[in-house]
């Protein structure tokens, strides 16, 4: 999750900002491609330092294993709804590489990363989510290389061209002799998120200099002391984005210590905290410091906790601290009260909810409480691989009645999830052994982040409030900026089974609705 200079209204000064940055199977399922075997080919790097062949083993596992939860399995890519989004890849694909255009500061001309005055003003945050933005795009690039049915799976031209996607970036920007400039996130989380994916699923395509050339950015960007307190920027969704980088990076070239470190900078996340960032025993979950985030934030401490749970579950470095059960009971405690028929409510979003349609994004998805919602519970479903029986059946029946009551946007067809999550999905939803559960019925207040959510037979309802702890609303970065009065006792409410299918906050809502008569608040018309 991006946290770039979030700013917040205060109960108590609704004109102060809140001042400062805050922390704000096993082989690939691309048949026909032997290259992509779980296992090293000749001349990529072996394990540094673990004992041998047994250890060059796991980690081999390891990378097949993320490889698959990346790319997805048990999926057929000529049937819907794989084959429409498998083309849509590669389309992406194929019009990113066309316009790539490697020059000194960019690998494309509308993402200039070359900062002219590096520091950390608002001009070289731009700089750097540049950064970021061209990792992303050689991300897809080396997707569309990996999955089957893309147009160009295996293709010689987009491997090359890969390969010098990754040198320039290596070369120009992200390596161990350059300072960090702009946004901390892209350095840290960002840009190696998607190296490590890249280096990840074209492995024994890089070869070891181009390893060893990651693994030392990455050290250099990302240092172990980053994990070392559990403050700043580095806690909760920050800190669980901080551990995916260092287990992957320590998977890429077989370091044992960095994978271990990783397993143990997870444990902080667990404990209930009784103020700032993370869980409350009442079920809250802040981000932020002053911020209800459970459907944003949220949203990536469970899809992070999801996939390390699922990366290193039967591992030697498998997270088996006792504490993990907190974050499992969240998913009934936390996350299902604010799910209703597939959407996640706005008010434990922050300024998530004025995103819409967001400047940059080639497919152009619209984004709502329903791609949010939808998300979530596809990490649920994923999460529920590292839970017990129990609770895996659990979810899963609450994930299909959720999935299915959803009239307004359906899972299947929409853009929200990749590839990966919609083939957990479908599976799910082809499952007759599966039966959806019905929505939870009943009461509960959270008092730590000053919300309710209301259950019966009839409806849905939740109202936002705000309180010493909790503030008004949360702005940044441009977002949210008429949210004043989203914690002023806004209403939120849906009728069970209306005709709109729980879309009345979706299409549009945010920068339509009157910021001054939002239902279930008494404020005054004067200009903020």
């Amino acid at each position: 999750m991006t946290p770039q200079i979030p700013s917040a209204r205060s109960p108590w000064s609704r004109r102060g900002f809140l001042a400062g940055t805050t922390a704000a199977g096993a082989a690939l399922v691309t048949a026909g491609l032997p290259h992509q075997a779980a296992s090293a080919a000749v001349g990529a790097p072996s394990a540094a330092g673990t004992g041998g062949a047994a250890a060059d083993d796991e980690f081999a596992a390891l990378r097949a294993k993320w490889r698959a939860l990346y790319l997805g399995e048990g999926f057929s890519p000529t049937a819907e709804p794989f084959r429409t989004k498998l083309a849509s890849l590669g389309a992406q694909a194929r019009g990113w590489q066309e316009a790539m255009a490697p020059a000194d500061g960019s690998l494309w001309p509308d993402a200039v990363f070359g900062d002219p005055d590096p520091d950390t003003d608002t001009e070289s945050y731009a700089y750097s989510e540049k950064i970021q933005t061209s990792y992303e795009r050689v991300r897809v690039m080396a997707e569309a290389y990996c999955q089957p049915g893309t147009g160009l799976t295996g293709d010689a031209a987009l491997e090359a061209d890969l390969l010098t996607a990754v040198d320039h970036l290596s070369t120009q920007v992200y390596n161990a002799s350059r300072a960090a400039y702009g946004n901390w996130y892209n350095f840290q989380i960002g840009a190696p998120q998607r190296l490590l994916d890249i280096a990840i699923l074209l492995y024994d395509r890089l070869g070891t200099e181009r390893i060893t050339a990651a693994v030392e950015a990455i050290d250099h960007f990302v240092p172990d002391s980053l994990v070392a307190e559990y403050t700043g920027t580095s806690t909760g969704a920050n800190r669980i984005d901080l551990c995916r980088v260092l287990a992957l990076r320590g998977i890429l070239d077989g370091t044992a210590a960095k994978v271990a470190l990783a397993r143990d900078a997870v444990s902080p996340v667990f404990p209930y905290v009784t103020s700032g960032d993370g869980l409350y025993a009442d079920g809250s979950l802040i981000q932020h410091t002053y911020v209800p985030y459970t459907g944003s934030y949220g949203a990536v401490l469970i899809d992070g906790l999801s996939k390390l749970f699922a990366l290193l579950g039967g591992s030697t470095w498998a997270i088996t601290d006792g504490k993990r059960q907190i974050f499992l009971d969240s998913v009934e405690d936390a996350y299902a009260p604010f799910l209703h028929d597939g959407l996640m409510v706005d008010n434990v979003s922050g300024r998530a909810i004025s995103r819409g349609l967001v400047a940059g994004d080639p497919l152009k998805v619209q984004q709502d409480d329903h791609t949010r919602g939808h998300a979530v519970i596809a990490s649920v479903l994923l999460l529920g691989q590292g839970a017990s029986a129990q609770e895996n059946a659990r979810w899963q029946g609450l994930a299909k009645g959720w999935f299915t009551r959803d009239r307004y946007s359906d899972v299947t067809t929409g853009r929200t999830l990749g590839v990966a999550a919609l083939s957990r999905v479908t599976a799910l939803l082809a499952d007759g052994g599966v039966k959806a559960a019905p929505e939870p019925t009943g009461h509960r207040v959270f008092p730590a982040m000053a919300r309710v959510a209301h259950r019966s037979t009839r409806y849905t309802a939740s109202v936002a409030m705000s309180s010493k702890a909790i503030t008004f609303y949360e702005t940044g970065n441009g977002e949210n900026v008429r949210g004043w009065h989203t914690g002023s006792g806004l209403l939120s409410w849906w009728a069970a089974g209306d005709s709109d299918g729980g879309g009345q906050y979706s299409d549009g809502y945010w920068p339509t609705v009157d910021p001054y008569r939002l239902p279930g608040t008494t404020v005054s018309r004067k200009p903020l």
